[in-house]
């Protein structure tokens, strides 16, 4: 099974790599993270996501440790725009800055081109025909295959779109996380613009391992997301357990029933899992195997959703920095 990408036929799960580097507690060493991509691309995978921010460029750097042996293995996914050090911080998607981390990337990257190449979020600041010309320019100098947008609404995707041809547009997209049906997913799928969904899994939360988030280390950032709070966990935790039943029942694991509802919403739709397990990425991968019936996806989408789950998506500092369309508060 294969769905496309900038013309490119791709596995539909994809690996994220912000885990080696970057969010959720302590990253793995550097060989155990350069050994999980080879395995990844042993296993088949062959669209890797990464982004100059995760670990301040050096998941990067582990990813470039793999490509440079074998790059022609990987459609190759980056991103930029997204400022972490400093007075700076924020976002900036000027062209003097992208093109400046177009050339950041590449070296980290160890190759002379990247596929895909996305606008981490939209910055308010800068007229999209003056972003998009600049990524345009890096098409044409053959340093960037395609380029995409992350976490942008709908109107903006259109106008960008008009400027020049988007390949792709990522957000956060699960059964407990349903922004992008407010306008993204109809768009996407009539402008032939693949989906690309990450944090399929719920940050880890649907897959009936988490129980408790005050024991994850100070470190991840789950621990500043609602979601994850005193007050809103015990009533989530209750539909993933229930969830995890479902998921039993079909003989699947928990993950495999989460990405295989994502694949379900449409045939323009990928995700990428990220993991720093090796189980973990097998099972993820063959997440499509055993098909299942659209009643057990029904079930599952009507017990996970934005009406039933607890809490907001982001903490209201990270809110501000999401151009797509939100839910309307409780």
């Amino acid at each position: 099974m294969k769905r496309t990408i900038a013309g490119t036929h791709v596995h539909p799960i994809g690996l994220g790599c912000m885990n080696v580097a970057w969010a959720y507690g302590s990253p793995p060493s550097e060989e155990d993270s350069v050994k999980l991509f080879h395995e990844a691309l042993d296993l088949g995978y062959n669209h890797f996501d990464t982004a100059n921010i995760y670990g301040k460029g050096k998941s990067e750097e582990l990813v470039g440790q793999v490509l440079k042996t074998r790059r022609k293995e990987v459609f190759l996914a980056s991103k930029t725009g997204i400022i972490v050090d400093g007075p700076k911080r924020g976002i900036d998607c000027s062209p003097e800055a992208m093109t400046q981390s177009i050339e950041d990337s590449l070296k980290r990257l160890q190759t002379d081109h990247i596929d895909l190449f996305y606008m981490h979020r939209f910055d308010p600041k800068v007229p999209i025909a003056d972003s998009v010309g600049a990524l345009k320019d890096a098409i044409d100098a053959g340093k960037i295959g395609s380029y995409g947008v992350s976490e942008w609404n709908s109107q903006h995707i259109r106008e960008a779109h008009g400027v020049h041809p988007m390949a792709a547009v990522q957000t956060e997209y699960s059964l407990w996380t349903r922004n992008v049906e407010l306008g993204v997913l109809d768009t996407t799928k009539e402008l032939g613009i693949a989906l690309v969904a990450f944090s399929p899994v719920a940050r880890g939360a649907i897959c009936g391992v988490m129980t408790d988030p005050t024991k994850l280390e100070e470190k991840d950032l789950r621990r500043s997301h609602p979601r994850f709070s005193e007050d809103n966990w015990p009533k989530n935790l209750s539909l993933i357990e229930k969830f995890v039943d479902l998921a039993q029942q079909a003989g699947v694991t928990p993950a495999q029933l989460a990405l295989q509802w994502v694949i379900s919403r449409g045939d323009h739709l990928h995700a990428i899992p990220g993991t720093t397990k090796v189980q973990h990425m097998k099972d993820n991968f063959h997440a499509l195997d055993k098909k299942l019936g659209d009643d057990v996806l029904a079930r599952a989408g009507d017990l996970i959703n934005q009406q039933t789950v607890s809490g907001h998506r982001y903490p209201e500092v990270m809110r501000n920095t999401i151009d797509t369309e939100d839910f309307v508060a409780a």
